[in-house]
């Protein structure tokens, strides 16, 4: 497969829909099987997701809220079988040791491991109640998450019950991971949100965030203290919102493919989130014009573009990178005011080839036997990494590297200085993404040497990563033969001296970190 051929992505994206709904079936399945005692202590409405799996269109399977979702109820079960097995476990400070390891090959993007080992130990005491209290989180969450997917669904499941009403505890703060502000609630998959009245709002506090969501045959309200706020009231299959209802923002409208772009995410000055704000329309429209740049300076690029990335969170934190997760494919959090507009080409381009070799991942096994050792230098983190961080370092920067070499031919020739400025670039943009294109030539490269020994010599890529290693190669060679029109210029540049410091740098991590100190004669 082409690394950008956008047909075989979308059979992929198809299979991975499929892919998912198989793993809610399961998993719905084997907690009714072998958790039931677990989920009717944890409150966790196995019925409730049944009927949301019936009622979720198959397309929804690639959502990035609705694969999250089925994700961490994936992290829920496996934890519950921990939890069943730790109940019954005779050395409990060799199983914390193994599960500590596990944990940190399984969930290295998660916070799971800072609940279950706050000292960074295997510590046993105390484990089976960090680890039910973990347990009883995620349950929360999924719980309180699932009523809003569809709340038509949500009141028939409960007329079903018979039951007067059913309370759901949960909260109302800020949701960072989800880019959502204290007092409102994401509804459906689409980025709409509602908006709690302001008596609502300044109970939150007094309440330190915790309310309970009362589900009644014909609405869903919450009671914050002594307040009781109705958000949703309908029956059959109509119903109206009762709170501010909040419509996406979308930057690049469609019905097939639309971007939408969530609450800006704050972060403090120790790098952390701190709080969530409305996005302003100036960052909207700053993506709109990133995102139809790529579109016509690199067609294929944007197709794949298109078809991954649906979401954006704007992030404001100095000194802090975009970054996305594996578990929410499509959702990309991009730096919007610490980056400028060539950086903010650049990073939709990077994160959404996260989610490109994320897909490929899911379809394939690419290594294995590395058993996570950090053994590789990273030519962009300047220090070691796993083969893991590699292989994806080397995709998204291959990417980089074919962006920056499109986007200065784009430049060139006739009107190209025009569309250049059109779209918010300078000239001092054009040296920079013609110097980014070589870096990436040299860094790229240098860590394919390194993929190459991890398979020749360590045995540790499969075929699908042999591969995918091939077309690397491939690509980045093609990006160096196309770049050698404006390698002197951009040795000539200002940025000449950088370009030439990264080469040295390069040759002595080789020295220090190469494949011969690993054993290759």
């Amino acid at each position: 497969m082409r690394l950008l051929d956008s047909q075989r992505l979308a059979q992929l994206q198809d299979e991975f829909r499929l892919s998912m709904r198989r793993l809610f079936v399961d998993l719905c399945r084997e907690v009714h099987a072998d958790h039931a005692d677990l989920a009717g202590e944890l409150g966790i409405p196995t019925d409730l997701f049944d009927s949301l799996r019936s009622s979720l269109k198959q397309k929804a399977y690639s959502n990035w809220k609705v694969v999250g979702w089925i994700e961490t109820l994936n992290d829920l079960v496996y934890l519950l079988d921990v939890l069943r097995q730790l109940k019954s476990e005779q050395d409990r400070p060799e199983f914390a040791e193994q599960l500590l390891d596990e944990c940190q090959e399984k969930f290295f993007e998660h916070g799971y491991l800072d609940d279950l080992f706050p000292t960074g130990q295997p510590q046993a005491t105390g484990l089976e109640k960090r680890l039910f209290g973990l347990c009883r989180r995620l349950a929360q969450e999924l719980t309180q998450e699932s009523l809003w997917f569809d709340p038509v669904v949500t009141l028939k499941w409960n007329r079903q019950r018979k039951v007067r009403y059913w309370d759901v505890p949960g909260t109302l703060t800020d949701n960072c991971e989800h880019s959502e502000p204290a007092g409102t609630i994401a509804v459906d998959i689409t980025g709409a949100w509602c908006q709690a009245p302001n008596d609502v709002r300044r109970g939150l506090p007094h309440a330190s965030g915790g309310v309970v969501f009362r589900v009644e045959p014909t609405g869903i309200a919450v009671k914050v203290g002594k307040i009781v706020s109705p958000i949703w009231l309908g029956w059959g299959e109509k119903g109206h919102w009762q709170w501010a209802y909040h419509a996406p923002t979308f930057a690049i409208p469609g019905e097939d493919d639309p971007l939408t772009v969530g609450h800006t995410l704050v972060y403090g000055k120790n790098r952390q989130p701190r709080t969530v704000k409305p996005t302003e329309q100036r960052q909207v429209a700053r993506l709109a014009r990133a995102w139809q740049t790529i579109k016509l300076a690199w067609p294929e690029g944007h197709d794949v573009l298109t078809l991954l990335t649906s979401r954006i969170v704007p992030l404001q934190a100095k000194g802090v990178v975009s970054f996305s997760y594996r578990h929410r494919p499509g959702l990309s959090f991009i730096n919007c005011f610490d980056r400028d507009n060539l950086d903010l080409i650049d990073d939709l381009i990077h994160e959404n080839s996260h989610h490109h070799l994320n897909l490929l991942l899911r379809k394939s096994v690419m290594y294995q036997g590395d058993h996570n050792q950090q053994i590789f230098y990273s030519p962009w983190r300047r220090s070691l990494r796993p083969l893991r961080g590699i292989l994806h370092a080397t995709f998204t920067f291959t990417m980089g590297a074919l962006l920056f070499q499109r986007l200065s031919s784009w430049a060139s020739g006739r009107n190209g200085a025009v569309r250049w400025k059109k779209a918010g670039l300078t000239q001092r943009d054009l040296h920079r993404a013609r110097f980014r294109c070589l870096e990436e030539v040299e860094s790229v490269r240098y860590s394919l040497q390194d993929l190459h020994y991890a398979d020749h010599h360590l045995g540790w890529l499969t075929g699908s990563g042999r591969r995918l290693v091939e077309q690397l190669a491939e690509a980045i060679d093609q990006v160096a033969q196309l770049s050698e029109g404006f390698k002197r210029e951009a040795q000539r540049s200002s940025f000449g001296p950088v370009l030439r410091k990264h080469i040295k740098e390069l040759q002595r991590a080789r020295q220090t970190h190469g494949p011969m100190r690993l054993g290759k004669v």
